[in-house]
C-alpha cells in the first residue's frame, strides 16, 4: 500500500483494499497470466473507475500521476494575455 504521504495506494496480487479514500488513486496488480502490470483508477463508494485505458507499469502510472498533479496545480493560474483568437 502507499505510504501516508503518497496520494495513491497499491494493492498487490492476493491482497484486498481494506480502506480507501473516496476519489483516491489505486493501483491494482494484475495476475501474471493476464500480462501483469497494474490497473490505475480512482475508488469511490461501490465503484472503481479505471482512469488509464490500459494496464500500466508502476513507474508509468507514477509518471502519469506526477504529470496530472503538475497540471492540477497550475489549473487555476490566470493569464491576462491569453487570447482566444
Amino acid at each position: 500500500m502507499g505510504g501516508k504521504d503518497s496520494n495513491y495506494q497499491i494493492v498487490y496480487r492476493g491482497e484486498m483494499l481494506e480502506y480507501f479514500k473516496p476519489g483516491g488513486w489505486v493501483f491494482f496488480q494484475r495476475p501474471k497470466e493476464c500480462g501483469g502490470g497494474y490497473w490505475l483508477g480512482r475508488t469511490y463508494h461501490d465503484v472503481f473507475m479505471i482512469e488509464y485505458e490500459r494496464p500500466v507499469s508502476l513507474s508509468e502510472g507514477m509518471i502519469y500521476l506526477t504529470s496530472l498533479n503538475k497540471v492540477e496545480a497550475r489549473s487555476n493560474d490566470f493569464d491576462e494575455n491569453f487570447s482566444l483568437f
